[in-house]
């Protein structure tokens, strides 16, 4: 296994050289792509978000795409569109920028809910329907979108449907005083990101997302995600608490994040560190908490302190 980790370890350092002072953040965005699942990130222009995206897409040595959505943005600017051809006398597909493996989608929330909706099928199913065919998205893929959180004139909010399709919400936030003397420093010349190559091969990171499925979890920490879940659909502070899914995508993410530390089987604080990650974009905050200007974040902070945190065995005695 540690054989198999250290391509992760790899990733990771690659990205430290463009993304600098944020290696929580890039964990999590490690995370989501070994769980084969798409990232919100929420923050302020300026930060990273995009060349996160590209970072990314580059030290995997992957495909990429960025789709700027505006609000006269059509669906098929998303998917592609059939053409015509005389010559043959056919239509032909013409694939649109979805069909790439890291797709970056710059605020997304400026798309009308139409073009929006246009993500669904390709973010869940892996595979897009235009004119009743249906085409299969490449592997690995990922769906990076950005959103600003300050600016909301004109824009369209996510609706709960399309929050619960990204697995993880993460926030860069503004880098220290001496993050950003060092961020000065290494772009004078040059961008680091066009000294950086490919670290990880394909064939690589699909056998990582294959063996972080096998990593062990125990049922005191089945039982202390389904609690934790449960927890937020009794919540008097929330008007909707979280799905299924969000149980599924804890448990995944927690298995990953086991992964990045070098462990085959998931401890409680594996899945506390990913929980308001997971959970905070999944619930509805009520009308009386944001009056007290409660966020989802914070709430997902307290059923944490509350819930209590499982004891026993947490590791495998069989494969031990």
């Amino acid at each position: 296994m540690e054989e198999i980790q250290i391509v992760s370890t790899h990733l990771i350092e690659n990205l430290e050289k463009v993304i600098v002072g944020k290696r929580n953040v890039i964990e999590m965005v490690i995370v989501g792509l070994l769980c084969q699942g798409h990232i919100l990130i929420e923050d302020v222009p300026g930060v990273g978000k995009t060349v996160l995206a590209r970072s990314l897409a580059r030290s995997l040595g992957c495909t990429f795409s960025r789709l700027q959505f505006t609000p006269d943005m059509l669906p098929s600017d998303v998917t592609g569109v059939s053409v015509y051809n005389q010559a043959t006398r056919e239509f032909e597909f013409r694939p649109g920028p979805i069909f790439a493996q890291i797709v970056l989608v710059d605020e997304i929330n400026r798309a009308t809910p139409k073009t929006q909706a246009a993500l669904l099928e390709a973010m869940e199913e892996r595979q897009v329907t235009v004119d009743g065919i249906t085409h299969l998205l490449p592997r690995p893929f990922m769906v990076a979108a950005t959103q600003n959180p300050i600016e909301y004139e004109g824009t369209f909010p996510l609706p709960e449907a399309q929050l619960d399709r990204f697995l993880l919400r993460i926030k860069l936030g503004y880098p220290s005083q001496s993050d950003e003397v060092n961020i000065l420093e290494m772009q004078q010349i040059q961008h680091p990101y066009e000294l950086i190559g490919s670290v990880v091969s394909e064939a690589q990171l699909l056998n990582e997302m294959e063996v972080i499925k096998k990593i062990y979890v125990s049922a005191p920490v089945k039982k202390y995600i389904v609690n934790l879940v449960s927890q937020t659909r009794q919540n008097d502070d929330l008007y909707l608490g979280a799905s299924p899914r969000g149980s599924l995508a804890l448990f995944r993410t927690g298995q990953a994040l086991a992964f990045l530390r070098g462990r085959n089987y998931v401890l409680p604080d594996d899945i506390k560190n990913m929980a308001p990650y997971v959970l905070s974009h999944r619930v509805i905050v009520g009308p009386s908490a944001r009056l007290r200007e409660l966020s989802s974040t914070k709430i997902i902070e307290e059923i944490l302190e509350n819930v209590p945190v499982p004891g026993g065995v947490y590791r495998d005695s069989v494969k031990e």
